[in-house]
């Protein structure tokens, strides 16, 4: 399982002077704070009210093992604060400096049937303008459109695709191991969004190819955005950008 594997690696790469510097389990985005001995480092994750089943958790002393620890647990809140808890680990370590500007649409020019999962519409808008076949597959009826298949059809139409964008709440969700279990002929099975922070050895072996995500550069502008609910990412805070795994 693949939340399993980033909890396993997310522990090994812990130092002793981390700590948790803020947190919060939040619209539209959960987030954590880490502060190390060279920077801070902050990890977002998407937050889906519609899967919150009770608003309860089994946290005693809220830590970074502590959380990473619930990344695979069956309570929503915990799972997402796991996720954003890894995500910052990740985004401590990870250097942008030798990496290039690129959109996520430019990796799968050579696709014809292309996924995309978790309704993003400028992703969806562009690859029709390339002419490209794509199937939008989204969980939430509120962001559904009159093009969009239900998640549920994913299973039956993934074997078909010849690449995958994916919305990193499948973490959350717990969906990202059937996804690229069924993406079989797939040659691109791309991470995307906040949520899609990870650090790319962590993922390796797991079948996903490439994360595009986002770095942000101002933590403390980053933080006050999220605080004042924030949506649109984090403007001049931060930087997009694509990692192969």
């Amino acid at each position: 399982m693949i939340l399993k594997q980033l909890k396993e690696k997310a522990l090994k790469k812990i130092k002793e002077d981390f700590r948790i510097l803020d947190f919060s389990f939040a619209l539209p985005y959960t987030y954590v704070v880490l502060e190390g001995p060279e920077r801070k480092a902050i990890g977002l994750a998407m937050t889906l009210p519609e899967e919150i089943g009770e608003y309860k958790t089994s946290f005693r002393s809220p830590n970074l093992k502590e959380f990473i620890d619930k990344i695979d647990s069956l309570n929503i809140i915990e799972r997402t604060l796991g996720v954003a808890t890894i995500n910052a680990i990740s985004q401590y370590y990870i250097d942008l400096t030798k990496i290039p500007p690129q959109d996520a649409t430019e990796l799968v020019e050579d696709a014809k049937k292309i996924a995309v999962i978790g309704n993003m519409p400028p992703i969806v808008r562009t690859l029709k303008e390339k002419g490209k076949e794509v199937f939008v597959f989204e969980r939430n009826p509120k962001l559904w459109d009159r093009e969009t298949l239900s998640d549920s059809l994913e299973y039956y139409l993934l074997p078909e695709m010849d690449a995958v964008i994916v919305s990193g709440s499948a973490l959350l969700n717990c969906t990202l191991d059937m996804i690229v279990e069924r993406s079989k002929k797939a040659k691109k099975i791309i991470l995307t969004g906040a949520t899609a922070q990870i650090l790319p050895e962590f993922l390796k072996g797991s079948g996903v190819t490439h994360l595009a995500s986002v770095k942000v550069i101002d933590v403390e502008k980053a933080i006050l955005n999220l605080k004042m609910g924030s949506f649109r990412g984090f403007g001049e805070q931060s930087r997009k950008y694509i990692i192969e795994v």
